[in-house]
């Protein structure tokens, strides 16, 4: 079945801030006690996927997402928050975000984590502390254009792929043909027939080609 690509988004968008509601809510559970093995097994469930079951699939890439962010704010959110030494992982994650999904889930990722932050801001608060978010909001115009960018690579690329195979075909079922037919009439050449022959059938493969760089 295909989702329509808002759908998509729609679904991606909220994928990711039920993941960053996670990142905020678990590093405040017990389970707190085992981050390495959560860790750990977070990539084991990625590698194992990637490898044996939806190898080269979009839904390789949401998993790559989700585990990503988990991981991050995981890393960020028990080593101080937005105080956290590694708090510039978050501008990884909304590249990552914008390359492995659509460029507008990186909007959307930075707007969901400036919220959470907010709310878990701490009691002594003042300009410096949310310095930080400025700078994930700032960066997030950038992500949005890398996104973009690769996109539109993405996109040129599927075209040249295309052209090839066009060209391929081109050259496999029509020039072929013709010049069977060509091969042909000189083979059984014994006159002026075939002499025709050959004329017409240059003239359409010469048509054919011309018909085909203007295409291009």
């Amino acid at each position: 079945m295909v989702i329509k690509k808002e759908t998509k988004i729609l679904i991606h968008s909220i994928i990711i801030i039920f993941t960053i509601a996670l990142g905020f809510l678990l590093p405040k559970t017990t389970l707190v006690n085992f981050e390495l093995e959560l860790i750990a097994g977070l990539f084991i469930i990625l590698y194992l996927s990637k490898k044996f079951f939806i190898l080269k699939s979009p839904k390789t890439r949401l998993m790559e997402s989700v585990i990503f962010t988990l991981v991050v704010l995981w890393v960020v959110n028990t080593t101080g928050g937005i105080n956290s030494a590694f708090f510039f992982l978050l501008y990884f994650l909304l590249f990552s975000t914008a390359l492995l999904l659509e460029p507008i889930i990186s909007l959307i990722t930075s707007l969901t984590l400036i919220v959470f932050f907010l709310f878990n801001l701490p009691s002594t608060n003042n300009f410096q502390v949310i310095l930080p978010l400025i700078s994930l909001a700032m960066i997030t115009p950038f992500s949005l254009f890398l996104g973009k960018e690769y996109l539109d690579l993405q996109k040129e690329k599927e075209k040249e792929i295309t052209l090839k195979k066009n060209t391929f075909l081109f050259l496999s079922l029509i020039i072929k043909n013709h010049l069977k037919n060509i091969n042909q009439a000189v083979e059984n050449f014994v006159g002026d027939h075939q002499l025709s022959q050959i004329k017409t059938n240059v003239k359409k493969l010469l048509k054919l080609i011309d018909e085909f760089e203007r295409k291009d």
